[in-house]
């Protein structure tokens, strides 16, 4: 229809699978540090006003995942741009997300917090409700209780697909992953095997598989395929 459409995510590995994709602090030049009447840094004669002025379609993916201020921010800034009081400018804002990452209840939570009906202290903090606390445990012990709450009876359930596909422990930083990876597996029950990869192959006189590359490519291949 030759409109413009521009499509962002709120976190960065969800842009990163758009082609070109950016998140929304930066597409829209959202403040890290937001209040009640934050705008978007982005001037008046900037390419990004240029740009936003031109489209019809904003799309903004895991909408869920960012703080209310950041979207009043774009509001703000949008209405401000197209001189039109018209909620976010009069642009078609089409807002993303799967709220069934948490559960109903958490979800629940997150919006009175968006609305402001939650009680909060000294501006910016609320108190967590004790249903989605693990209260003070001993530091040495804190993930090995983390396990246990996120993967009640793990030894008997770790062959069962659907326990652990429903179950998931999420963190900031990859070493973490593995530090906590490394701990379940050392829970479940039956001897350890290791699994060895070769770049080469025996009896290929021809060196048909002589592309490591290739070789890399069909493990994965048949990797997937297993799965």
């Amino acid at each position: 229809m030759g409109l413009i459409a521009v499509a962002t995510a709120t976190s960065g590995v969800a842009a990163s699978i758009m082609p070109g994709g950016c998140t929304a602090h930066s597409r829209f030049k959202i403040p890290i540090k937001l209040s009640g009447s934050t705008m978007c840094s982005f001037t008046k004669q900037s390419g990004t006003t240029e740009l936003l002025r031109k489209t019809s379609l904003i799309i903004w993916d895991e909408i869920a995942m960012t703080k209310r201020q950041a979207v009043e921010a774009l509001d703000r800034s949008l209405r401000d741009i197209m001189s039109c009081d018209m909620p976010f400018g009069g642009k078609i804002m089409l807002f993303g997300g799967d709220f069934r990452q948490t559960d109903t209840w958490f979800a629940d939570y997150l919006l009175r917090i968006g609305n402001g009906t939650e009680e909060a202290f000294e501006g910016d903090y609320v108190w967590l409700p004790d249903d989605i606390l693990i209260h003070n445990p001993a530091e040495d012990h804190s993930i090995d209780i983390l396990i246990d709450r996120v993967f009640p009876n793990l030894v008997a359930n770790c062959t069962s697909a659907s326990y652990m596909r429903e179950r998931a422990i999420l963190s900031t930083r990859n070493e973490h992953v593995d530090a906590t990876n490394a701990l379940m597996i050392d829970r479940f029950p039956g001897k350890q095997k290791i699994f060895y990869s070769f770049d080469s192959v025996d009896d290929d006189p021809r060196n048909t598989f002589g592309d490591y590359d290739l070789l890399n490519y069909l493990n994965v291949f048949n990797c997937y395929n297993a799965l």
